[in-house]
């Protein structure tokens, strides 16, 4: 049976946990928001958000945009993401109007693109794929999410690999025999920058020296395409 909580329901008991774990009453919430630029998130708006309001089909919350999620987390020190999925709570958590609740990691990791997302099957959502075409393509759901997703896990492992290198280079700066591990990581950060380029993906900056050993290496496909910054 699906449930009838919203999305917004969680959302909206979640922004007055952490308003309480703060310590802050809704009019020092409405005066922070409005220091990020969001006057018209009033006390009357945020009761409304927190508890509802009457009206002529009874009491209902009011929404919270897109626009406010992010202010109402960095208003309550709180990753915005985290407002929609508590976490460790125990409790599952809405998805779309079709689908039972789902357990809130799982969900997560639908919206950071860690994972696929599956309505069929158990809580945890990981065992039932969607092999549906789409618009008759001949493309399947499950293809064409895995290719939206793709750039979620090039940044994190772009990220992984540019540090490996960088304590790899530390570590051959004092122990010329560690030159060659410094090479093979500089050489699985290639790899992750060449993939980002073949998915016409900006590769942020990296490091000068790891920038100009990984052009001096010959490792990459358009080594005219990353830009250096500053040393860490």
């Amino acid at each position: 049976m699906h449930s009838h909580q919203t999305a917004g329901d969680v959302l909206a008991a979640q922004i007055r946990r952490h308003r309480e774990r703060l310590g802050m009453n809704r009019h020092e919430l409405a005066a922070e928001c409005a220091r990020l630029g969001r006057p018209d998130i009033t006390y009357a708006v945020i009761v409304s958000i927190e508890t509802g309001r009457s009206g002529t089909e009874g009491k209902r919350r009011r929404p919270v945009t897109v626009d406010e999620l992010l202010v109402f987390g960095l208003a309550l020190a709180t990753p915005p993401l985290l407002l929609l999925l508590p976490l460790g709570s125990g409790q599952a958590v809405p998805t779309v109007p079709a689908a039972d609740p789902r357990d809130p990691h799982t969900v997560w990791q639908w919206m950071t693109g860690e994972a696929t997302p599956t309505l069929d099957g158990p809580l945890d959502g990981r065992y039932v794929s969607d092999s549906r075409q789409i618009a008759g393509t001949g493309q399947t759901w499950t293809a064409a999410w895995a290719t939206a997703a793709y750039p979620a896990s090039l940044y994190p492992e772009l990220a992984r690999r540019r540090e490996t290198a960088h304590k790899a280079r530390l570590r051959a700066a004092l122990d010329p025999t560690a030159q060659t591990e410094y090479v093979d990581r500089l050489d699985e950060l290639a790899h992750v920058v060449n993939d980002m380029h073949r998915a016409s993906l900006t590769v942020p900056d990296l490091p000068t020296e790891l920038a100009e050993d990984l052009r001096r290496l010959g490792l990459l496909d358009h080594p005219d395409q990353i830009n250096p910054r500053g040393n860490e």
